[in-house]
């Protein structure tokens, strides 16, 4: 499998797996059975929940597209967490000392954005992503699309499943379905697989049919008490397993 993909490829686009292995797999065996051909991630593969080096083999092993999260970042290189709330910053520290040489080389590799095919991947906002800005109203969408040079960007960082489209303004909302359309530019958050936020508590991707153009949501069930269950053996807060039963 290579990087860039056939025009014909269908793409399974993760964001936020956050070290929810229960979550990850549900999804990897719903985009095969869609016929998903290719595979890219919007970052933050670690952080969170309790299984950080599973996640990192399982996306390292689909020779997925994946560029740079806030927590992949802090995760392997030593810097303050001045800017964390607490409770990310306990499991930063923990999934430091889970992580071996290998899986460390392997995120401070991460570029902060990559353009795939016809698409392009970020974490936060491509004008600075090494800032790890927050996309939730038009304004903040629209200074992204200054930098935007695809037709479609795919985001993550708020866990929220959000669709802004530009033509002489911007439009935006949650979705199901996106169809593309020539002329206009999209950024698109895919939501989150290990960590969903908008009071959904399925974990969330998008397929995108290059053929098609057609880029849909979908919601998972997957073994919430079984993560939740990690969570607390590992020793972590245990706010952090209460939230993945409320999508918060």
């Amino acid at each position: 499998m290579t990087k860039f993909a056939k025009p014909s490829a269908k793409y399974a686009i993760l964001g936020d797996v956050h070290s929810n292995v229960e979550a990850l797999d549900v999804v990897l065996s719903d985009a095969k059975a869609r016929g998903c051909t290719h595979y890219a991630c919007v970052g933050d593969v670690v952080g969170y929940n309790a299984n950080p080096r599973e996640c990192l083999d399982r996306i390292r092993e689909l020779n997925c597209v994946t560029v740079r999260g806030n927590h992949d970042h802090y995760c392997a290189v030593e810097e303050k967490l001045d800017g964390f709330h607490p409770l990310a910053a306990d499991v930063v520290n923990w999934t430091r000392g889970m992580l071996d040489a290998s899986q460390i080389g392997y995120l401070r590799a991460l570029p902060y954005r990559q353009t795939v095919e016809n698409f392009t991947i970020v974490h936060s906002t491509l004008d600075t992503p090494e800032m790890w800005g927050y996309v939730f109203d038009k304004f903040e969408a629209d200074a992204n699309f200054n930098y935007q040079s695809t037709a479609v960007c795919f985001f993550g960082h708020t866990h929220v499943p959000l669709a802004f489209e530009k033509t002489n303004d911007v439009r935006f909302g949650l979705y199901n379905k996106v169809k593309i359309t020539f002329g206009r530019k999209y950024f698109i958050n895919v939501g989150s697989v290990g960590q969903p936020r908008d009071g959904d508590p399925r974990a969330a991707y998008v397929t995108y049919d290059l053929r098609t153009g057609e880029v849909d949501l979908h919601r998972l069930d997957y073994d919430v008490a079984g993560a939740q269950r990690k969570i607390l053996d590992a020793g972590l807060p245990e706010r952090l397993a209460q939230r993945l039963a409320l999508g918060r």
